[in-house]
């Protein structure tokens, strides 16, 4: 496995500009010029940042300005050139690098829990069927603890630029296959996910899987020492699972906003499973969604620490729950670091 890789992630809104022009447009200029091996901008479906003004596609006076995160993935030395450019954008909001390794061979063993991503494109098939769940079914049958296909509406692959358009397949967009597990069976279903594709974008990330449909199994625990002071906390769920006769995501997002919370973004997938449960998602001839939501919250370890227990509660039942380090992040130029 190469270990020189990073990812570069920036949470921003759908209304941000950078000059006279939309930031996600730039960014993903960005990262095009700079030919990133992989990247994605995913529109988010509810959030709240540093102002607290919160943006949710469930009320439509709440929906102009939804949140948006975009991605991208490469070697250190082409990431860090892109953050150059990157930085050199004038916008509020969020920008983190976080270490990714990019397999080029069968992993390496491993002990504990793992993040593996693989990126595809929309209309990429494997047989019959979308890659994206040949993907999932493979990391289900391998005992994989849950993955999360999240769709992209712009983005670049292998180095080109693949934009969703309103009239079109669309089949080059990229989107992203986010499972967690524990390394041994990630490194086991890979090489069955490899050799789906012909050209895989894949990359592995150390994580802590802190509960699993309402168990509890690890604790976030504090960066080690000379780590930069950034955790993040993510919550995987179904958009169906509800608390207190809310949406489950929705009475996350609604509590940790009441607490104080610097921010939180909540993503919808298309398709995935997380737990004992089969793989999901959107049909034509549901009456109901059934479709894998992901929460993401960035923030200080003291303050990561407080938030926990808030979905420590939340989550008796459902979900899991991860904890990752993040070692660089650049809040711009608000403190707390996420946008309002």
């Amino acid at each position: 496995m190469s270990a020189d890789a990073l990812k570069l992630t920036v949470y921003f809104g759908e209304r941000d500009r950078a000059g006279d022009r939309y930031l996600a447009d730039a960014l993903i200029d960005v990262f095009a010029e700079h030919r990133l091996a992989t990247s994605l901008v995913m529109r988010g479906m509810t959030g709240f940042g540093a102002k607290q003004h919160l943006r949710s596609d469930r009320l439509l006076t709440l929906s102009e300005d939804l949140p948006l995160v975009a991605v991208g993935v490469d070697e250190r030395e082409r990431i860090a050139a892109a953050l150059r450019d990157v930085e050199a954008l004038e916008f509020d909001g969020l920008v983190t690098l976080e270490r990714a390794r990019m397999p080029d061979g069968p992993p390496r063993a491993e002990t504990g829990a793992a993040k593996l991503t693989v990126y595809v494109g929309r209309g990429q098939r494997v047989g019959s069927l979308p890659a994206y769940e040949a993907i999932v079914a493979a990391l289900h049958r391998h005992g994989v603890a849950g993955a999360t296909v999240l769709l992209g509406v712009d983005g670049t692959a292998h180095g080109e630029r693949r934009r969703a358009r309103f009239f079109g397949r669309n089949a080059g967009v990229p989107l992203m296959v986010i499972s967690v597990g524990e390394a041994d069976a990630l490194a086991a279903a890979l090489p069955e996910i490899a050799g789906m594709l012909e050209r895989p974008l894949v990359t592995w990330e150390r994580v802590r899987i802190c509960k699993r449909d309402g168990q509890a199994l690890d604790a976030p625990a504090p960066p080690a020492a000379g780590d930069a002071a950034w955790q993040k906390l993510m919550v995987y769920a179904s958009e169906q699972a509800h608390h207190g006769g809310r949406p489950l995501y929705a009475e996350l997002v609604r509590q940790l906003r009441g607490a104080g919370a610097a921010g939180a973004t909540t993503l919808r997938g298309i398709w995935g499973y997380h737990g004992d449960h089969a793989p999901h998602g959107d049909s034509a001839w549901q009456l109901r969604r059934r479709v894998p939501v992901l929460t993401v919250l960035v923030d200080a370890p003291e303050r990561i620490a407080r938030w926990y227990a808030l979905i420590d509660e939340l989550t008796g039942e459902t979900g899991l729950v991860t904890s990752e380090y993040v070692p660089t992040a650049h809040p711009r130029p608000v403190t707390p670091p996420w946008r309002g």
